[in-house]
This record gives structure tokens, sequence and C-alpha cells, in this order.
């Protein structure tokens, strides 16, 4: 385990502000030492006050206390390991569909600007970012996307945690009330790809362009951005097992992010956010059965 941080971490709220206010009218940064859940921040302050609550903010916590995934899993990390915020504003896209993989591939691509044809970020649908290296692919950070509406206005908040500094295994996001299995593989961090990065310097790397994908997202869907993850897949032409048992091959994501996947009975769409998704040990081949064992996400 780290050691705590001694100092004061010095974001740029100011920066960060400055850089996407042009784009986004009304926009703050808020940095709270410790907090529930930022996600459940936002979404209290929302459905208490609506519209009045509706500015876009980007709430950043030092530290959760319950903190939240999908799936009821939960983010742990101490102050400094974790680089934890929620993104809200109002947002109205003709369609939803994809906005997390939207959120995976702005964070990716400023995390890894130029991979050079191999991406050691991954992209794991339908929003995780996988690191991968000699070790295999292990989590890199998570995405958590909610919806509030109050008459006609809709609110999103979008919740990302980022693990920056080594963390142990039993730290890794794990079902809420339930002890914590050490992993195989402990979590992967930003400092394994851009040694000496805190959390700070990972937040001025991520948050405008995120402002950016978000809002474009909002006025196009997400078409343009269906190439761009594509290039960082992690389950296309990977044998895959759903939640409901079916077995098959994952072949990339439709214009709607759904997720393809090859089965026994054809080609299926995947597109249910409470949709499990893990790769499985060995490979299938397309309209065959699964085998092997699962793998952990």
């Amino acid at each position: 385990m780290n050691p705590p941080l001694t100092a004061p971490i010095r974001w740029p709220a100011e920066a960060i502000r400055q850089a996407v206010a042009p784009a986004l009218p009304g926009f703050t940064v808020e940095v709270l030492p410790q907090i529930d859940s930022s996600n459940t921040e936002l979404m209290r302050r929302f459905r208490a006050a609506g519209p009045v609550a509706a500015k876009p903010v980007l709430l950043v916590a030092e530290q959760q206390s319950a903190g939240r995934g999908r799936m009821g899993r939960s983010w742990q990390s101490q102050a400094g390991d974790s680089l934890t915020f929620s993104l809200g504003l109002p947002l109205q896209p003709a369609d939803w569909s994809g906005l997390s993989l939207a959120v995976g591939i702005s964070l990716a691509e400023s995390l890894e600007p130029d991979p050079g044809g191999h991406p050691r970020i991954r992209l794991k649908w339908p929003n995780d970012l996988w690191l991968r290296d000699g070790q295999g692919e292990r989590k890199l950070a998570g995405i958590l996307v909610e919806t509030a509406s109050w008459g006609e206005l809709r609110y999103v908040v979008i919740g990302v945690g980022l693990n920056v500094r080594p963390l142990s295994a039993a730290l890794a996001s794990q079902p809420v009330g339930q002890a914590a299995p050490l992993a195989p593989l402990a979590p992967a961090s930003l400092q394994e790809l851009l040694p000496g990065v805190d959390v700070a310097q990972a937040l001025q790397l991520v948050a405008a362009p995120l402002v950016q994908a978000v809002l474009a997202f909002g006025l196009f869907g997400f078409t343009p951005f269906q190439a761009r993850f594509s290039a960082r897949d992690a389950l296309a032409g990977r044998a895959v097992q759903l939640s409901d048992g079916t077995g098959g091959v994952a072949h990339g994501v439709g214009e709607n992010g759904a997720l393809l996947v090859h089965t026994a009975a054809g080609m299926k769409e995947i597109i249910s956010s409470e949709v499990s998704v893990r790769p499985l040990t060995s490979q299938i081949r397309p309209g065959g059965p699964a085998g092997g064992g699962v793998r952990p996400c």
C-alpha cells in the first residue's frame, strides 16, 4: 500500500475552468477532500433542486467512502492513489446509446495520444479501460453514467475512477459489502504508462477533452466515435460469454454503440447496460460452443 500523502494536492481547477468555460458557459470545478460518492452527490443535488442544481460542474473527490461502479461494485483507494471525479451537465442527445464508450475513447486518447498503432490502453465494452502489457490486461479505469430528469430537463452525471498510483489487489473494484478477494493480478496504474504522473496532472490531461467529447456526443451521437473505439477495442475477435450464459465471438460495436456478438443463433446486438461481458480464456469459432473458464473482468 502506498504511504498517505502529506502535502495538499494542487488541483488545476482554475486552468480547467478557463479551458472549458468558452464551450460550456457557467462551468465550474469543485474539489472535496472526502465524500461518499461524487456521482451520488451530484445526483443528490439535482434531485433536491432540479434546474437550480443543473449547472455544468466537475466535482473531484480526493477520497470517496462509497465510490460506485456498475453492477453494485465499489471503488476503493486512499487519497492520491486514484483520480475520482464526476462531470454533471444538462444533455439532450437524440440517442443515449454509446455515451460510456465515447467517454472511454476520450480518456484513452488523452492519456495515450499517440499509440503508434499498438495502443496499450484498450477499451472493454461497455465502461472499462484496460492497460495491456507483459502481464496481460488489467483494469485501469471505470466509468459510470447516470441520468435523471426534472420535467423536460435531462441531467447526466459521468463518473470516472482512474488508478494513478499502483494499488494492491485488495483495493480493486469489488462487490459492495463483500471482502476484497485477492485477484490474480493487481489493478493497473497510470504511472506504469506515464511514470511520475500524479492525480492532479492526470485530471489536467483528461478534463477539457472529456467535456468536448461529451458535447460532441450530445450533437452527433456515437457514430463519429465508432472507428476510434474500434482502434482500441479489447474484445474484438475474442470469445465472450454474456451474463445469460450465451457464448460467442465479439465483432466490434455498431453505430449505436451496441456490442456485436456472433453466437450459434447468429449475430446479436447487446445494448443493455446490465449485460456483463467477460472474455473467456480460450477462443471459439463463430457459431461454436463457448469453452474454457471465465477470466475476471
